[in-house]
């Protein structure tokens, strides 16, 4: 079983059904011309000397180049490294370096910082610069010219089942980021637990507008040719955009990170967009505030938060349907092939109601941290994923997101969740975004304070005040920071680390 000939079978029976709207380069290609345009890619490969189990660095932009490579390479058997393009020259090298990358495929907005890298010489393995787009200087090669006299034969594959498939590393919010590893049968478990628990459809049109290096996106690209559904997709996020395409292209369903849902709430024209089409919305990377799902649920959209991460390759918990609206906040349960459970320190299942660890089991999980075998140990452990998530589960068994476990603080010996607070905090009008994190106080031990975006005229004392009633005295907010943008990662992650750096100073009586 090899993830490449996903494809190959998908052009097999429907050669004519439209695979992929590249909307930036306004190209549209069928299954069959986009099954036959990755094995000109995996053959020009081939022809360079990669081979099964070699590492291929994908530093692209969202285009029909990124997904024709990914598909080529998982063909003949090499392992696709997904790139974060908002890295620096310093972090790709290390990430190049730690996963033994051979060769750089490369969109020509990147052309500067791989030219930084390939100054460093012998400090990354890459033997091949393969550039897409803009004019290639001396030592890369152009990818049309690359690709343009290969065959589009079909490529006997050089790998399946348990060989490692791609290396996809994660964000790093709390130091060097770890590579994890998904084989071919761990993609396709996540593809059918996917399918088997999501309104998949035939000819289903899924927007796409999240980077392909995040497996949030990656993923519904790959259930799109499983299941035969087109994906339209956007090279980089606009909410208006987003908008026009779900009208115009008779988008079925599509995938945002609560950020963007809230960017788009601001954009909506009730007289501009037919939203008749639109069956769901996944919202995950982070808790969706209750009060963004029942603005959405005004205009007749459901949003379906779901759970999952990287070391899952994308599914954990979902919630769809009406429970969506009935069990507002929870994430769900598990996908149809996963388990869930909710533990404390000693590893015994939480009560309904108590908050603890969230683990996950599935054929979907990951095989382990590339070269970090400690780390493998101490993530999976009998069978199941140690998340560093704390959740609840209720008694029908739906689970809550209450934070990451080492995002909470412990003010005057209560555990308080800054999720919680943000949650709050983004009911209200005048409130675009929010973050909270814990700064020392010599009463408390640790406080909350919110870092907060505005989109109208709020004074700190009023947001202090504003969510008195909603939270516990113990959860009470003392410090009330406002700031243009918060930092957050290309899946829509606060970044924690970074706001406590920024505000390491701030300490309380």
């Amino acid at each position: 079983m090899n993830i490449g000939h996903f494809l190959t079978k998908r052009a097999n029976r429907e050669p004519n059904v439209e695979a992929i709207f590249d909307v930036a380069s306004d190209r549209r290609f069928s299954f069959k011309q986009l099954d036959e345009r990755s094995n000109k890619t995996a053959n020009a490969l081939t022809a360079a000397g990669v081979g099964p189990g070699d590492r291929v660095g994908l530093l692209l932009m969202n285009s029909v180049e990124f997904v024709e490579t990914f598909f080529g390479v998982a063909k003949l058997g090499a392992i696709n490294v997904p790139l974060n393009f908002r890295l620096v020259a310093d972090e790709l090298e290390f990430i190049l370096k730690d996963s033994g990358t051979s060769v750089l495929v490369f969109s020509q907005e990147f052309a500067e910082v791989c030219a930084e890298l390939k100054s460093r010489g012998d400090k990354t393995d890459i033997t091949h610069w393969i550039q897409v787009g803009g004019t290639a200087s001396d030592g890369t090669v152009d990818y049309d010219e690359f690709v343009g006299g290969a065959s589009d034969a079909d490529v006997t594959a050089g790998g399946a089942d348990d060989d490692h498939v791609f290396i996809m590393y994660t964000s790093g919010t709390t130091g060097l980021p770890k590579g994890v590893i998904h084989s071919h049968n761990t993609v396709m478990w996540s593809i059918l637990t996917g399918t088997a628990t999501l309104d998949f459809r035939l000819q289903d049109r899924f927007l796409n507008s999240l980077p392909l290096f995040h497996v949030g996106a990656l993923n519904p690209v790959l259930a799109n040719v499983y299941a035969g559904g087109t994906t339209v997709l956007m090279r980089a996020f606009d909410p208006t955009e987003s908008w026009r395409l779900i009208s115009e292209e008779k988008i079925n369903s599509t995938l945002m990170v609560p950020a963007m849902l809230q960017f788009m709430q601001a954009t909506y024209d009730a007289d501009a967009y037919d939203l008749s089409t639109l069956r769901w919305v996944l919202s995950g990377a982070a808790p969706v505030p209750v009060s963004l799902i029942e603005a959405y649920a005004a205009l007749g959209v459901e949003i379906h938060q779901v759970y999952g991460l990287t070391e899952t390759c994308g599914p954990g918990c979902v919630i769809i349907g009406e429970d969506a609206t009935t069990k507002v906040g929870s994430t769900g349960r598990a996908f149809f092939h996963g388990d869930v459970r909710v533990v404390r320190e000693d590893g015994t299942d939480c009560d309904p109601g108590e908050s603890g660890e969230i683990l996950l089991s599935g054929p979907n999980n990951m095989v382990g941290y590339w070269n970090r075998p400690e780390a493998t140990a101490e993530s999976i452990v009998d069978g199941w994923l140690h998340t560093g998530d704390a959740g609840v589960l209720d008694d029908d068994g739906y689970l809550t997101i209450v934070d990451r476990i080492k995002d909470m603080l412990i003010s005057g010996g209560e555990n308080v969740y800054p999720a919680e607070l943000e949650n709050v905090l983004l009911s209200h009008e005048n409130i675009a975004d929010a973050g909270v994190i814990g700064v020392p106080s010599q009463k408390w031990g640790e406080s909350p304070l919110a870092v907060v975006v505005t989109n109208g005229e709020v004074a700190a004392e009023d947001i202090i005040s504003f969510c008195d009633g909603k939270l516990a005295p113990y959860k009470r907010i003392k410090v009330v920071e406002f700031v243009e943008a918060i930092p957050r990662n290309p899946s829509g992650k606060i970044l924690k680390r970074v706001l406590r750096e920024q505000y390491e100073s701030v300490q309380l009586d």
